[in-house]
């Protein structure tokens, strides 16, 4: 238990002393940019999604 306990004071001291958080509009601009790429990636993906499907059901309907 002694080394679980030192652990968690050892970690506390990192992330309240040693790491170097972003201020809060770069993380909010960097938030953004990750949720609009996201969504075109998806937009992408679906479109995709619907040629394949269409090109597909084309293909087998041909037979």
């Amino acid at each position: 238990m002694e080394k679980f306990t030192s652990f968690l004071k050892a970690s506390w001291e990192e992330i309240t002393q040693h790491v170097t958080w972003p201020p809060f509009n770069e993380l909010q601009a960097n938030t953004t940019l990750v949720l609009v790429g996201s969504l075109i990636f998806a937009l992408v993906v679906g479109v995709m999604d619907l040629v394949f499907e269409n090109a597909l059901k084309v293909f087998y309907e041909s037979f």
